[in-house]
C-alpha cells in the first residue's frame, strides 16, 4: 500500500467514526510515524508504506477513534511557535492561552521582571515567558508532581530558565512578583457531560475542574496575588466562556481592573487586574 492509499483509507475511516478533522488527523499521524513533514506525504505519496510504520499508524488510528487526543498519541503540541511535550498528566496547550503571553509582553517590563505561573501543567506559559523575556526570573508551580516533571522536560529541551515548585495555588510563596499568571482549572464539574469526550475522558481532571464552587480557584488566586504582587504588578487569569462578568465581580477595590484580553472574534479570554501603585 502506498502512502497515498494508506492516507486516504485512514482519513475515510476516521471520517466514518466522526472524528473531528479526519484528514488533518491522518496527516499528523502519518507525519509523526514517518518522521517527515506534511509536504513529504504528498511529494512522495507513491512510495510504499513500510509494514512496521503501517502497524503503528493502525494502532494510533484505533486510539484516536476511541477518543484519545491526537496530541497525546504523538506526544507534542505547538504553543506560541514552539513544540511542547504533552501527555495525559498535563492539559494540551491551546491557542486561547497565548493571550496570557501577549498580556505580559505588551506591558513595559524591566530586565529583572519576576513572574510566577500558577498551575503550569506542561509549562507552556512559564517556559514561553522565560524565552520571550530572557532577563526575567520565572517560577512555575503545580499541585501535580507528574505535571511538573513534564514542565521541567519542556523547559530543559527548549533552553528556558524556569524554577519549579510543587504547591497548591500560591500557598507556599512569600516572594514578590511583577506578574502572577494562570490558566486555572475553571470548568464546573456539573458541566463535565457537555465537554468533548477527548477532554472529559483523557485530559487531567485536576487541571480541568474547579476544585470548589464555580469561582473558588479565582477567589484563591485573587486573594493570594494581592499580597504577592509588587505595587503596579498584574494578575492575569484565563477564563472560560461567559465567565468574564462573574470573575470581574470578584475584583474589589483593592485592584484596578484592566481591559479583558479578547480574541479576534471578541470572545473574552483573559482577565487582567493591577495592584495599585
Amino acid at each position: 500500500m502506498t502512502i497515498r492509499e494508506a492516507l486516504l483509507d485512514a482519513s475515510h475511516r476516521l471520517e466514518l467514526q466522526r472524528v473531528p478533522h479526519p484528514r488533518r488527523c491522518a496527516e499528523v499521524l502519518f507525519s509523526h510515524f514517518l518522521n517527515v513533514d506534511k509536504t513529504y506525504l504528498y511529494s512522495h505519496d507513491d512510495e510504499p508504506l513500510p509494514p512496521a510504520i503501517c502497524e503503528k499508524i493502525e494502532n494510533a488510528i484505533g486510539e484516536r477513534i476511541s477518543g484519545v487526543p491526537v496530541q497525546y498519541i504523538v506526544g507534542h503540541q505547538e504553543f506560541y511557535g514552539r513544540d511542547f511535550l504533552v501527555n495525559p498528566s498535563v492539559l494540551i496547550p491551546r491557542p486561547e492561552t497565548e493571550h496570557i503571553i501577549e498580556a505580559v509582553l505588551e506591558t513595559g517590563h524591566s530586565p529583572n521582571t519576576r513572574i510566577i505561573d500558577v498551575g503550569t501543567g506542561s509549562g507552556c506559559i512559564g517556559t514561553t515567558l522565560a524565552l520571550e523575556l530572557p532577563h526575567s526570573s520565572v517560577f512555575a508551580a503545580d499541585i501535580s508532581e507528574a505535571a511538573l516533571q513534564t514542565a521541567k522536560q519542556n523547559a530543559q529541551r527548549l533552553g528556558a530558565c524556569v524554577a519549579f515548585v510543587c504547591m497548591d495555588v500560591l500557598d507556599a510563596v512569600s516572594d514578590h512578583f511583577d506578574f502572577v499568571v494562570s490558566n486555572p482549572p475553571y470548568v464546573p464539574r456539573r458541566d463535565a457531560g457537555s465537554l468533548q469526550r477527548e477532554v472529559r475522558d483523557h485530559e487531567p481532571h485536576v487541571a480541568l475542574f474547579d476544585p470548589g464552587d464555580d469561582l473558588a480557584i479565582y477567589r484563591r488566586l485573587i486573594q493570594s496575588a494581592i499580597n504577592l504582587l509588587k505595587p503596579g504588578g498584574r494578575l492575569i487569569m484565563e477564563i472560560g466562556f461567559a465567565m468574564e462578568e462573574s470573575v470581574l465581580s470578584l475584583i474589589d477595590g483593592s485592584w484596578n481592573a484592566l481591559p479583558t484580553r479578547r480574541d479576534l472574534q471578541g470572545i473574552p479570554r483573559a482577565v487582567v487586574a493591577q495592584k495599585p501603585l
